[in-house]
């Protein structure tokens, strides 16, 4: 985080998702996602001015993975879907962090904490979906489906793991609507 912020400044990046997520569930964070508002070119020499070995592991999408003791830390610049087939998409950098947050899958991973430990929650129900563990999908459930058809089974995987009470009944009537789109997916997507 500190060599991003001397690249980009204070607040250019924050963790997000899956960790800021267990970190307020007190489950375990197995591993750590950072969004910054630095592009993939930049990522990669603020970790050089920092002597970070960096690995450009999806850097068409905006994903450079830092090495750190041997741990890594997938590090993507804020993006928004410019076109999608349910499996892949074409994206575009931004620097705005609720565009970035639009685009995620459910609200609970929409979130967002700086280096200070600030929590922000651009969707404004992540904080509570999180605390009632409720999964919901970010906006409409059947356009974030349809951008990613994986994420009919991480709906169910997630309400498994760290749901409570019943299962959304719009995101469950997106996901039986939309249910073929999975064969659409590759078997390496769909085991992960």
């Amino acid at each position: 985080m500190a060599a991003l912020e001397t690249a980009g400044g204070p607040d250019c990046a924050r963790y997000v998702g899956g960790c800021v997520r267990n970190a307020l569930l007190g489950a375990t964070v197995d591993d750590v996602d950072i969004a910054t508002q630095l592009e993939p070119q930049q990522v990669l020499a603020a970790l050089k001015s920092a002597k970070i070995r960096a690995v450009p592991t999806g850097i068409e999408h905006g994903t450079i993975t830092a090495i750190v003791n041997s741990l890594p830390f997938e590090i993507t610049s804020l993006r928004r879907d410019v076109e999608t087939d349910g499996r892949r998409a074409v994206v575009a950098f931004t620097r705005d962090w609720f565009e970035d947050a639009a685009r995620r899958d459910f609200r609970l991973n929409a979130l967002y904490a700086n280096s200070r430990g600030e929590l922000f929650d651009p969707t404004g129900y992540g904080l509570e979906d999180a605390d009632q563990r409720r999964i919901v999908f970010v906006g409409e459930p059947e356009q974030r489906i349809r951008e990613d058809y994986l994420r009919i089974l991480r709906f169910y995987r997630f309400w498994a793991w760290y749901g409570r009470g019943a299962v959304d009944a719009e995101g469950h009537a997106a996901c039986r609507k939309l249910a073929d789109g999975v064969a659409t997916l590759s078997a390496e997507r769909v085991s992960k």
